[in-house]
């Protein structure tokens, strides 16, 4: 049976018992930190050293299907956030 991914609560959990004398409360608001700025530096890159960046990607237009009816729909160009695996990260893994 696969392992299942960790939750917020375990994450916390761990940084704080690996940061030797943070409190879960903490690490806790760590987290929540690099959440917003990761959230507001995504328009201009945001790395994370050994884990990997977000990067913003402008996608072009494309021509679809409707999967309901099959008529062809024009999906028009936006932008995307990335999220770009470092090499470290993905030595880790293999």
């Amino acid at each position: 049976m696969p392992k299942k991914p960790m939750t917020k609560a375990q994450i916390v959990d761990v940084v704080s018992t690996c940061a030797g004398g943070i409190t879960k409360k903490g690490a806790s608001e760590i987290l929540d930190c690099l959440a917003k700025l990761a959230h507001k530096e995504a328009k201009v890159g945001f790395t994370l050293p050994g884990i990997g960046k977000l990067v913003l990607v402008n996608r072009k237009a494309r021509m679809g299907r409707n999967p309901q009816t099959g008529e062809a729909i024009k999906i028009p160009a936006k932008k995307v956030v990335k999220f770009r695996v470092a090499k470290a990260c993905k030595d880790a893994v293999m």
